[in-house]
């Protein structure tokens, strides 16, 4: 699920390194049932972002992805399944999976509808390393959350996805941080500094696309890039990668 950096900041402040993750398991329950936006952190000042961003995102996934109405998706970090549903809707639905117990009770509760659309309680790692149920999934995403997966954790499950769920040929990893821009993040939030390669900080590891291509060709997908439109408000300093498998 996205984060937005400077709210993040300031309440992940007063957490220790070694509960770092508990936040995200712990602050859904702060939050209104029924604020799906601001159980993610999907806002801005405090605020849920405003639809028009959101329909930007299930734009730019819908697209980069083509998804159809027979794909069955599989979405990694799914939160609480307020966006994933939108997705869901798009196709014949698929497996969201999460870590959170808190948003997979809130996805379970409002979104999900077995058999077609169900929710997961894991580690996006061992999913990928151990599910074994047929789903058939043909497509993938993980939108706002592989930046805050430990460098050695992203390459298992990059590997993983590529390896073991044969039938998916495209997935899109949407709103990474990149590197490159890092000084506009730094200029846009008045701060001299950012940890660009701690997993637990408030915007995750900052990779370059180059970086990024370079991990994900490794174990052998292909990777093309995008831009979100510039209304779009993280789009200064982000990008959208599609992995597929290609020829």
């Amino acid at each position: 699920f996205i984060l937005v950096e400077f709210e993040m900041s300031k309440k992940k402040s007063k957490l220790s390194n070694t509960d770092e993750f508990t936040f995200y398991k712990t602050h859904p329950k702060t939050c209104d049932p029924n604020d799906f936006w601001g159980q993610v952190m999907r806002t801005v000042n405090g605020k849920p972002v405003d639809e028009d961003q959101i329909v930007m995102i299930v734009d730019a996934v819908k697209s980069g992805l083509d998804l159809k109405q027979d794909d069955v998706l599989l979405d990694l970090c799914c939160g609480n399944g307020a966006l994933t549903d939108r997705f869901f809707r798009l196709c014949r639905g698929g497996v969201g999976v999460d870590f959170s117990e808190a948003l997979i009770e809130v996805a379970r509760r409002n979104f999900q509808m077995l058999p077609d659309r169900s929710y997961e309680l894991l580690d996006v790692e061992d999913f990928v390393c151990n599910y074994s149920e047929n789903h058939n999934f043909t497509k993938g995403m993980c939108y706002g959350s592989f930046m805050y997966l430990p460098e050695k954790k992203a390459k298992t499950v990059l590997k993983s996805l590529y390896s073991r769920f044969k039938s998916v040929d495209h997935i899109y990893i949407g709103n990474l941080p990149d590197r490159e821009l890092l000084h506009e993040y730094l200029k846009m939030k008045s701060i001299t500094s950012t940890e660009y390669l701690d997993p637990t900080s408030p915007v995750g590891i900052w990779r370059t696309k180059s970086e990024f291509e370079a991990m994900a060709k490794n174990v052998g997908w292909k990777v093309s890039f995008s831009q979100m439109p510039a209304s779009f408000y993280s789009a200064a300093y982000r990008y959208d990668a599609l992995l597929y498998r290609g020829v």
